[in-house]
């Protein structure tokens, strides 16, 4: 092999049209999925105070948000409910007329071209913050996938051209790809929150979503940090499930996870930046501290080269805006 002075590594990075010519990964706008928090109501467009930028909006004020967002040309958004009411089941998340649902209704019929994710957990809508139907204190596995599975229905039924299982139950996948299935929805893709761990970066997500767990926390069912070859076996399992799209969350201390996963298997990889990650940014760009569009840029490209082919993040109108 060549060595210098014959070989100049430089030679490439002089210009930065040299750079983009031989540049291996790139962030886009089509590789952006935008969060968005809908809380029950009425005048309600309330900026989080742990995640700057970022609003809970009433359907009322939905519709001029999702506008925003198409005329950025994101492709895609993920949806959160916020209900007035909660109780031990989680009724209200597949309630057909509940929040998410009068959610997608609005924005099919605003921006019907815009693809709506949704998310399908119960800890936004349970009384008592866990994923799960509780039993002697702790969440019951198969009670409540029928739940889960009805959730993902209703969601459908609304218009949502995909779903998103967060909730990290075993076997949820199969049961919402039947219960899909079983009604006429072959055609709806299943992004699986395949490799969720147990993380500290939810934190500001848990205030947005009022979703702290009421007592204990959630590692008897998300995954455990030091973990990697385990997070392998829940992708495969999701696959053979049904799961189209898996996606590791969080991205940013899990990019060697991000990296096996797309070395291990063929289908679309997402990574969810996840509100940890975007908040740590915006509060030390607020502070001079570093330059947030190099940042942000870097970080997600960074996911890009660990092998991710979609980023859910809250930077996505920022980034869009840069792009253009």
């Amino acid at each position: 092999m060549a060595t210098f002075p014959e070989v100049r590594l430089r030679r490439l990075r002089r210009t930065e049209a040299l750079r983009s010519m031989v540049r291996e990964n790139e962030v886009k706008v089509a590789d952006l999925i935008y969060p968005m928090f809908v809380v029950e109501g009425k005048g309600i467009n309330d900026e989080i105070v742990s995640m700057p930028d970022v609003y809970r909006y009433s359907p009322d004020h939905l519709q001029n948000a999702v506008e925003e967002v198409a005329k950025l040309e994101i492709p895609a958004i993920i949806l959160f409910g916020i209900p007035e009411h909660k109780d031990e089941v989680g009724s209200p998340g597949y309630d057909s007329n509940g929040i998410i649902q009068q959610a997608i209704r609005l924005i099919k019929k605003t921006v019907p071209d815009l693809v709506v994710i949704t998310d399908v957990c119960l800890c936004e809508y349970t009384s008592h913050g866990h994923c799960g139907v509780i039993d002697h204190q702790q969440v019951d596995n198969d009670q409540t996938l029928p739940l889960l599975s009805q959730m993902a229905l209703s969601h459908v039924e609304a218009g949502a051209d995909m779903v998103a299982p967060s909730d990290m139950m075993d076997g949820r996948i199969k049961a919402i790809r039947d219960g899909l299935d079983g009604k006429g929805f072959t055609h709806i893709p299943i992004m699986s929150y395949a490799a969720k761990y147990s993380s500290a970066y939810y934190g500001p997500f848990r205030d947005a979503a009022e979703s702290a767990p009421q007592f204990g926390d959630r590692r008897a069912y998300q995954m455990d940090p030091p973990n990697s070859r385990e997070a392998l076996r829940e992708v495969e399992q999701d696959i053979a499930e049904g799961a189209d799209i898996v996606m590791v969350k969080p991205a940013l201390a899990y990019m060697d996870i991000i990296r096996q996963v797309r070395d291990n298997f063929n289908h679309p990889v997402a990574a969810y930046n996840v509100s940890g990650e975007y908040s740590m940014v915006k509060a030390a760009a607020q502070r001079g501290w570093i330059d947030e569009k190099r940042v942000v840029m870097e970080t997600l490209t960074a996911m890009k080269r660990a092998g991710t082919d979609m980023i859910l993040t809250y930077h996505a109108k920022d980034v869009a805006g840069w792009l253009k």
